[in-house]
């Protein structure tokens, strides 16, 4: 079946990062592809978000829509050190003279998430695929032989299938019947976006160039803090104390202070964002619904804390492997294989979601223990790291996850 033998297009709910990449997969094998969005196009897209893409995410864009990769590589930076402080004492650093690598794509590159967005509404712009905006999902009734969607502007859509990606509050996920299951992180979060000083680059700045995790940071009042450059600005990640009030933490006036004694006076001025979360660790209890033509993708089939930058990174591929098993079952002559091929999607991504939500675990329950083992580990690493480096390098890495492949041979993705 050619693109011109489907009579209307896939339909994907959500216009962020995760429907976007939905949509350019489709239109990349040949199905035609349209959103639907509850937000108006004027919406507003503040703060940093997801700033860290990975490398496997670049080549997957590129792949979907040749150019796009690269414009994320040029607009983006990779931090060529890491390091770690324990109260207030180095215990580990490490500077790569070739931090991003030696293939055509970095490891990483690290960027706003508005500005990812607007590459991608530009590649949807130069082909043609249309963001129905004020349209949000207000309906979903699903058959063997397609969908029938209502949305909140009053229209009504007939498609073969369906792609949900309309994040943690999902009504396609509502819709089909399927629900979260998990929980959430006992201690709050504060993020904080700080722009460069008078129009620096990063490597202009009097800051490091360099990723920074501190443990009880005495600047911080002993609590732990993460500083990461991204094009044009520093993302500060605060983790607020068990009997801390967030809102108070995440006040004017202590954001304010945290700044000037974690970076210094001159960035006082240069806050631009905070935001206070408590982190989700939730996976859908199914990614498909029974007839097997809606496909949950991306926050709307999954959320989890952000420690190793597992968030955007897996929810764009599920979009490609949603597109993929329509593409195929699209395609199929026969019910079964149609089927077959979205159950297939589910199983391969609900394996991946369990893993990145246990990985994610993982990084947030080192980071809130409290118990005497996960101290006395921490304290023991941090007095061996001036003679053992192996010692320094656990503390570097233990508040990111495991680095580990998840357990998906045939792409390896999140």
């Amino acid at each position: 079946m050619s693109s011109t033998d489907i009579d209307q297009p896939v339909l994907v709910a959500g216009a962020g990062p995760t429907g976007m990449t939905a949509a350019l997969a489709l239109h990349a094998r040949g199905i035609p592809a349209a959103i639907l969005e509850a937000d108006s196009e004027d919406r507003d897209r503040a703060g940093s978000r997801a700033i860290y893409v990975h490398g496997s995410t670049l080549k997957t864009l590129e792949r979907n829509y040749p150019g796009l990769g690269k414009d994320l590589v040029d607009e983006g930076l990779v931090w060529p050190t890491r390091r770690t402080v324990w109260r207030g004492k180095e215990v580990f650093k490490r500077t790569y003279d070739n931090p991003g690598g030696s293939g055509d794509f970095p490891h990483f590159t690290s960027l706003p998430q508005v500005t990812t967005e607007k590459y991608m509404h530009e590649a949807l712009d130069e082909l043609g695929i249309d963001i129905h905006w004020d349209a949000g999902v207000e309906s979903v009734e699903s058959t063997p032989d397609g969908v029938h969607v209502e949305t909140t502007d009053g229209q009504e859509w007939e498609t073969p299938y369906l792609i949900g990606a309309d994040g943690g509050g999902s009504q396609v996920r509502n819709e089909i019947g399927s629900e979260f299951e998990g929980d959430q992180s006992e201690n709050s979060f504060i993020i904080v976006d700080v722009e460069t000083l008078d129009g620096n680059t990063i490597e202009e700045e009097p800051i490091p160039f360099e990723r920074l995790f501190h443990y009880d940071a005495p600047e911080a009042g002993g609590r732990n803090v993460m500083l990461v450059p991204f094009s044009g600005g520093w993302r500060l990640d605060i983790q607020c104390l068990g009997d801390d009030d967030p809102e108070e933490i995440a006040s004017d006036e202590q954001m304010r202070e945290f700044v000037r004694e974690i970076m210094g006076e001159e960035y006082v001025d240069n806050i631009q964002w905070t935001s206070t979360y408590k982190f989700l660790q939730v996976i859908a209890d199914s990614f498909v619904d029974e007839h097997r033509r809606v496909l949950l993708a991306g926050e709307a089939a999954h959320l989890l804390a952000p420690f190793g930058a597992r968030g955007m990174n897996s929810c764009v591929a599920d979009a490609d492997e949603a597109a993929s098993a329509v593409a195929v079952a699209a395609r199929a002559r026969q019910d079964a294989v149609a089927r077959n091929e979205v159950e297939l999607y589910a199983a391969r991504r609900e394996r991946a979601a369990e893993y990145n939500i246990d990985a994610a675990g993982q990084a947030l329950d080192y980071l809130q223990g409290d118990t005497p083992v996960t101290v006395l580990r921490k304290e023991v690493a941090a007095s061996l790291a001036d003679y053992f480096e192996p010692a320094g390098e656990y503390l570097d890495d233990a508040p990111y996850g495991p680095h580990d492949a998840p357990p998906i041979a045939a792409t390896g993705n999140y």
